[in-house]
């Protein structure tokens, strides 16, 4: 089978489609036909070699993380799951040396995928596995947002960014979006009551907010200080800078910096599946890219702007 790998840490031509074997199901485990999968950041910072001491200097390292596909194959004490079913999942992290998302099969334990929403492309699905799953887990598992509380989504035009719109909206949330000007009309249409552009805006000039989700990772800080009394603020986006200050922030309590790992385990998906299903999650794709060009789809992400997700769709 084809597979996307990451050959050695560098810029994006350091990734390969090479020919793999086709893995097989374990105890518990299912194998899925890719349909397609797409580019997160972390997928970015792994090839990049920023997290270099947790992904080790092993090679090959498999590309993508998520993925959206038709079960192929069941193992041992899978019950809930049968060759033809339509899924969404992620790969996690450790199992990246021998599987992943941007491949023509991949093998995950079944507890790590979800049946994928009825009318979805593959595409559409893909987009919103990650993106979709970790705007969640921030907003109702990190920030515990309550209806009528003020949020502020910075970077609200990326993939997690316009999920966070949607789902903030969807909680009941008063959104602000801090985003390129131009983006305006789509994060108004997503459900943000307020689009501020943030070529523009600085932090001194907003707030306070009782809820800041951040997917941009700099100036934490800053944003840090427009909280509201007893207000929250989760980041996704890590660097080494991001890291130093959310350590520095713990010293404030309930208004640290918070951070997670977004590995969703199928109830996750299913809950995620529910709001797309019930209207208030869409997808938003910026492009396309056939799995052969999954290097241009890092390279277009590096480059910035991007509207919601790449996806790369998959043949098998």
């Amino acid at each position: 089978m084809k597979a996307a790998q990451i050959t050695s840490y560098g810029a994006p031509d350091v990734l390969r489609i090479n020919d793999v074997d086709r893995p097989a199901p374990g105890v518990g485990e299912v194998l899925v036909s890719v349909e397609a999968s797409s580019v997160n950041g972390h997928d970015v910072i792994v090839r990049a070699g920023e997290l270099k001491m947790v992904s080790g200097r092993r090679f090959p390292i498999g590309a993508g993380l998520d993925f959206a596909g038709v079960v192929v194959e069941t193992g041992a004490d899978v019950e809930s799951y049968r060759a033809g079913d339509r899924v969404w999942g992620m790969v996690h992290p450790r199992q990246r040396h021998t599987t992943a998302g941007a491949a023509e099969y991949v093998v995950v334990p079944a507890a790590r995928i979800a049946p994928a929403p009825a009318g979805l492309s593959p595409v559409d699905a893909a987009s919103l596995v990650v993106a979709g799953a970790t705007a969640l887990i921030a907003l109702r598992d990190s920030v515990h947002l309550a209806g009528g509380e003020r949020v502020l989504v910075r970077g609200a035009a990326g993939g997690v960014g316009t999920a966070a719109v949607q789902l903030a909206h969807a909680m009941g949330g008063h959104v602000t979006a801090l985003a390129r000007d131009r983006h305006a009309r789509l994060l108004t249409d997503l459900g943000a009551d307020e689009v501020l552009d943030y070529g523009s805006t600085t932090s001194d000039q907003i707030g306070p907010f009782d809820v800041i989700v951040d997917t941009v990772g700099s100036e934490l800080h800053c944003y840090r200080s427009r909280l509201a009394k007893g207000g929250r603020m989760v980041t996704v986006g890590l660097s080494a800078g991001a890291l130093a200050a959310i350590a520095a922030s713990s010293v404030h309590g309930s208004r640290r910096i918070r951070t997670f790992s977004a590995n969703p385990d199928s109830a996750v998906l299913r809950d995620l599946a529910d709001h797309v299903t019930s209207g208030a999650l869409r997808p938003v794709v910026d492009s396309v890219y056939p799995l052969a060009d999954v290097a241009a789809a890092h390279e277009a992400f590096e480059r910035g702007g991007v509207v919601g997700k790449h996806v790369i769709a998959v043949s098998a």
